[in-house]
C-alpha cells in the first residue's frame, strides 16, 4: 500500500499485517468556486489532507478490502459532507432561516410576485 497519512498499519495478535484510519477528526469545508458544484476539502490538524481522502477513495483497490474500519470513517465523512454542503447553502441562500415552514412559502411567493412586477410592468406599457 502506497504511504497515506490518514491510514496506519498494524500487526494483528496473529502476527498478520493490516491496516486502520489513523484518525476519525477530520474537519470538511465546502466552497463554491462558481461551478455548479461545491468543492469539498478535507482538514485534519489544520493540515489539507484532501489529496489522502481522495487516494483512498479512488485508490485502485477498494479500501473495503484492506482498511478494517473503512465503513465507519466513510459514515463520518458523509455526514460532515451533508452538512458542510447544507452549511455552505445557506450562507449562499437569500431563504430566511428562522421563519416556519409556511412563512418561508408565503415570502418565496412574496418575492416570486417582486420579481414579476417588472415584467409585468413592460407586458402593460408595451
Amino acid at each position: 500500500m502506497k504511504f497515506n497519512r490518514l491510514v496506519t498499519q498494524y500487526q494483528k495478535e496473529n502476527g498478520e499485517i493490516s491496516y486502520k484510519m489513523a484518525t476519525y477528526e477530520i474537519d470538511v469545508i465546502a466552497k463554491s468556486t462558481g461551478g455548479l458544484a461545491p468543492t469539498i476539502l478535507y482538514f485534519h490538524d489544520n493540515r489539507d489532507v484532501t489529496d489522502d481522502v481522495r487516494a483512498i477513495r479512488f485508490g485502485l483497490e477498494s479500501p473495503y478490502k484492506y482498511i478494517e474500519d473503512y465503513d465507519a470513517f466513510q459514515k463520518m465523512l458523509y455526514k460532515k459532507e451533508q452538512r458542510a454542503v447544507n452549511d455552505l447553502y445557506d450562507t449562499i441562500s437569500i431563504r430566511p432561516k428562522n421563519m416556519s415552514t409556511t412563512k418561508q412559502v408565503l415570502w418565496s411567493f412574496g418575492v416570486l410576485l417582486l420579481m414579476t412586477i417588472p415584467l409585468l410592468v413592460a407586458f402593460i406599457l408595451k
